[in-house]
């Protein structure tokens, strides 16, 4: 897929008056801007060491090869690649002069970014439905929820999530480009994207942005769909330990544009580990474990 993807840009590149894009992110002083270095790059090393930890817990320790602690290993591994499609690069960037991305290389952050942060809604669409079945229909959830339909399930995720995404990308690589090169943001968005082509393209702009509504929105009905019938479930518990005990198996709980994506690319990758996992007694009797062992090893 990335072969093809990156053939396909190469090949309409020749098309284009503009072979790179200048990534503004936040310009201002030299001290600000090592602030927002060293800021993102705290939040980038604590994003690695929480999900690694969590990738690592369910690895080694085979009591948490159950459903959901895959699905928990899975989620924190795509948070690392989902933080590492632009944050590396957000950095550089930060300490470049030129701020320069070229236009294959713009194309293939927007292609990677958006394909798991897709995978990421269906991801989180996928556990709701797993707490759904362990809560509401607890007698049924292993007969239904076996290892090899977890598996399967984890692969359509992934694979579902990288194949919404080439035929955008390739509608905008045919685009044509022709000034100023100027992305007011940190991340190649399609926004400031299409506000640079020469000529409007209304429908690749309905394309995208219908591409973009219909997992969103889906994404988000189908989960509070499902923790709509959890929080029910567990509200007819009688007893307010048993509420208290499931509760937890959930989980769940131009500047202004600059600050939102600076969240949902570097913060929120950093808070899930926090959401969904380190708050469960399981995991962080696990990562105790994982670590007494290697400090042992040592």
């Amino acid at each position: 897929m990335f072969l093809i993807i990156h053939s396909l840009i190469t090949y309409n590149r020749t098309t284009h008056f503009m072979t790179e894009f200048v990534l503004l992110g936040f310009h201002g002083q030299r001290e600000m801007q090592s602030c927002f270095f060293s800021f993102i790059l705290v939040l980038y090393l604590l994003t690695l060491l929480g999900n690694g930890a969590i990738v690592c817990a369910v690895k080694w320790d085979r009591r948490l090869h159950t459903p959901m602690y895959i699905l928990l290993g899975n989620f924190a591994f795509l948070e690392i690649w989902y933080i590492s499609s632009t944050v590396p690069n957000m950095l550089v960037n930060i300490l470049s002069e030129t701020k320069t991305i070229s236009f294959s290389g713009c194309l293939l952050q927007f292609y990677f970014f958006f394909s798991l942060g897709t995978t990421e809604c269906f991801f989180l669409s996928l556990m709701a439905y797993d707490r759904y079945l362990a809560i509401c229909c607890p007698l049924h959830y292993p007969s239904i929820m076996t290892g090899k339909f977890c598996v399967i399930l984890v692969c359509v995720c992934w694979v579902g999530g990288f194949l919404c995404y080439p035929i955008p990308i390739v509608l905008i690589s045919q685009l044509l480009f022709c000034g100023p090169n100027i992305i007011d943001c940190f991340v190649c968005d399609p926004g400031p994207l299409f506000a640079l082509a020469c000529i409007s393209a209304p429908s690749t702009e309905l394309i995208c942005y219908t591409f973009n509504s219909m997992i969103i929105f889906g994404s988000f009905l189908s989960i509070m769909g499902f923790y709509t019938l959890v929080i029910r479930a567990v509200l007819r518990i009688p007893s307010a330990a048993g509420r208290t005990k499931a509760f937890p198996t959930c989980g769940n709980s131009a500047g202004m544009q600059k600050i939102i994506t600076l969240v949902y690319s570097a913060m929120i990758p950093l808070l899930n580990p926090l959401i969904y996992s380190l708050r469960n007694k399981d995991m962080k009797d696990a990562l105790k474990r994982v670590l007494q062992l290697t400090v042992i090893q040592n």
